[in-house]
């Protein structure tokens, strides 16, 4: 008989001799353990987390590599495993620092108008159409002329704009007599003479265009007490946009007459409107439309403004 067969049962005696206490340990720690959990009710005492505490504590420590057991004969050895410390200085976040914005002081009202030329590109992407403004005192022009429009007066020679090149016409094929008198019809193509100017005003951005009045502001207000005002003249800006957009056309055909070199309107009613209601009848029906729309707009960003800053 081989003598590494005999010698099997005798190893196998010696391992459960060593293994035996190990058992007897590992039970006696559970009774232990399930008679504690009795004599305290069956209940586990739960304490509050201080967050103190959590802002105390070490830093973090990340493993990097599992543990590994080599084994060497019959003995064991554990192997640490590599760790990495985060220490508290890499996790602090880096602090944005925000560059004060500088405002540009404003210029005198008298040599504004090269200031004011280079603000318009940023009201407009159709930067084409700003020839159609006049770029001599241009707050001043702005701000007579509004105030004008807003008493029902047009005060042409304070225009903000170039005059339109097409001048009024009526339709000669329209030709009637109303007593002795001449009367023509309306010409509905003589409103496009204003369609640069409408796509010109569609195109601004209202609210760059808002914040841009109130950042000249105190150069319109300079120049509108120059007329003797001493309220603000926001007022009479949008005193002016509320008489637009109150503006009604009428339904019926606009006859006209002349008596005269000037055209008139052969109703009455017509003819008694402000100068201002009648630019606006010249201005056609479609026209008329698109810029109530966008002064609607730029209305509600004027009061939600000066709400903003009262």
């Amino acid at each position: 008989m081989d003598n590494s067969e005999a010698t099997q049962p005798v190893e196998q005696g010696e391992n459960e001799k060593k293994s035996g206490p190990l058992i007897i340990f590992i039970v006696t720690l559970v009774l232990v353990a399930v008679a504690l959990w009795q004599f305290s009710g069956g209940k586990t005492e739960k304490r509050a987390i201080d967050t103190s505490e959590l802002l105390k504590q070490e830093p973090l420590e990340l493993v990097t590599k599992s543990i590994e057991v080599v084994e060497e004969g019959n003995k064991v050895a554990e192997v640490s495993p590599e760790v990495l410390v985060i220490e508290e200085s890499e996790l602090a976040i880096e602090e944005v620092v925000v560059e004060p914005v500088v405002i540009a002081p404003l210029p005198v009202l008298d040599e504004s108008d090269s200031w004011v030329q280079g603000k318009l590109p940023e009201f407009t992407w159709r930067n084409e159409l700003l020839s159609l403004l006049i770029t001599e005192d241009i707050i001043r022009r702005f701000v007579v002329f509004t105030d004008n429009f807003a008493q029902g007066l047009l005060a042409y020679e304070h225009s903000p704009f170039v005059q339109p090149k097409v001048k009024f016409s009526v339709d000669e094929q329209a030709v009637n007599l109303d007593g002795e008198q001449n009367v023509w019809q309306w010409n509905s193509e003589t409103s496009k003479r204003f369609d640069l100017y409408v796509d010109l005003l569609r195109s601004l951005d209202s609210s760059t265009l808002v914040n841009g009045y109130f950042e000249a502001k105190p150069l319109i207000d300079e120049a509108y007490s120059e007329l003797g005002y001493d309220e603000d003249f926001t007022f009479a800006l949008q005193d002016a946009i509320t008489r637009v957009l109150d503006m009604e056309l009428p339904k019926s055909a606009l006859d006209i007459t002349r008596t005269s070199v000037m055209y008139k309107y052969n109703d009455p009613q017509l003819e008694a409107l402000d100068d201002s209601d009648k630019l606006l009848l010249r201005i056609g029906k479609e026209n008329l439309l698109i810029i109530k729309s966008v002064l609607l707009e730029v209305n509600e960003k004027l009061a939600y403004k000066m709400n903003e800053q009262s």
